[in-house]
């Protein structure tokens, strides 16, 4: 039988590409069904945000009428501004959003997303990005034996070796580490918390939920500083803050959320996450009948087994210095502590982590947590 590839753009067609991985991970233990009509959101441009800078076309693969594969190519204005140092740059567009029932199908469609990036005048491919590096970039390569933590991405093993034996070379890994935070740190973190606690110029303290939109300036005013010469970093746009608002805003808590202040000014600030997959693994993609309910229960007091670190900075002027990692290590002994008293938890996930971010990486590794999961970004010459 011959496989089809067809660009895509109706509402049923993007239901079709949405419900794919429904049946190709049926029978994975390690899959997290996502909510269907958030997944939706994700590629319908009038409710993502992130359209306004970006445009995309989705392609889904058949076989003797039967879907069996998908992916997106897409380009974002921002990044083909960035300086090439930074990553991205000049004729770099992207794929992502990939599943396949084989290799053939795995091949026909990348043929048919770069066949998309080239008609757009781009001359490099990388990927997987699903889509925007906000959301679930690189390919899972190590650590399929868990359950992928809010907003992480999961992957089947063989996609490694399709990808790689298409032509393309790793560009970026990207690393999540976990730990036991029952135990408390090793001596050295203990002493360099109580002596920042002695030091009248620091401040840690939680954020203030009722004042949202003041509390996240203040955050993206220091991750813009902090992370603006990261691989890959694209300031967030007012659309997609927007975004980010509705999306994380139930899952919002002051206790898991500081801001670390120096002299009275914010410098430093952590956001933790309690594991919203474990809420809605269960739910197999829906809210009806009850999914709502249940989630909405578990919303109002969640109890997980694990707390995810997504986002962390320091400002640029003390990075590198002592104070950047007594910083650190204060507000996540602090949220530790929350998460393990309040909410239960007993492990958490830090990351991704860039492979080249050794300050990070450092104090992950100080703490004694470990790697559980690494992920790849692939690149590829189009000409």
């Amino acid at each position: 039988m011959t496989v089809s590839i067809r660009p895509i753009s109706s509402k049923r067609d993007r239901k079709a590409f949405v419900d794919f991985p429904f049946s190709l991970y049926a029978d994975d233990p390690h899959w997290v069904p996502p909510l269907k009509g958030e997944a939706l959101g994700l590629i319908t441009p009038e409710k993502n945000g992130w359209y306004s800078h970006a445009r995309a076309q989705l392609f889904l693969a058949e076989e003797n009428g039967k879907i069996v594969g998908r992916i997106s190519a897409h380009l974002d204005t921002l990044a083909l501004e960035m300086e090439p140092s930074k990553g991205f740059g000049p004729g770099v567009g992207f794929w992502g959003l990939m599943d396949a029932v084989n290799h053939d199908v795995f091949q026909a469609l990348l043929t048919a997303a770069e066949g998309w990036l080239r008609e757009q005048g781009m001359t490099r491919a990388i990927g997987p990005v699903s889509q925007s590096v906000w959301e679930e970039p690189g390919l899972l390569v190590h650590g399929f034996d868990q359950d992928p933590t809010i907003m992480m991405g999961h992957a089947r093993p063989e996609y490694q070796g399709w990808i790689e034996g298409a032509g393309y070379s790793v560009v970026k890994q990207l690393f999540t580490y976990e730990l036991d935070i029952t135990q408390e740190f090793p001596p050295i973190v203990q002493r360099i918390i109580k002596s920042g606690e002695k030091n009248e110029r620091i401040r840690v303290r939680e954020v203030n939920k009722a004042k949202f939109e003041e509390e996240a300036a203040i955050i993206l005013s220091i991750l813009n500083d902090a992370w603006s010469d990261n691989w890959g970093f694209i300031p967030l746009t007012p659309p997609e803050i927007k975004d980010v608002g509705v999306k994380l805003k139930p899952i919002v808590f002051n206790d898991l959320i500081r801001i670390a202040e120096l002299d009275g000014k914010p410098v430093a600030f952590m956001i933790t996450l309690p594991d919203l997959n474990e809420a809605i693994k269960p739910l197999n993609g829906s809210l009806l009948p009850f999914g709502w309910a249940k989630l909405l229960l578990w919303l109002r007091a969640p109890k997980v087994r694990t707390m995810r670190v997504p986002l962390m900075g320091v400002v640029k002027e003390l990075q590198s210095s002592r104070m950047a990692s007594q910083l650190a290590f204060m507000m996540i002994e602090y949220i530790r502590r929350a998460s393990v008293e309040r909410y239960g938890a007993s492990r958490g996930e830090i990351g991704w982590i860039l492979d080249d971010n050794q300050g990070m990486r450092s104090i992950a590794e100080t703490i004694k947590s470990d790697v559980n999961k690494t992920y790849n970004v692939y690149s590829r010459d189009l000409v």
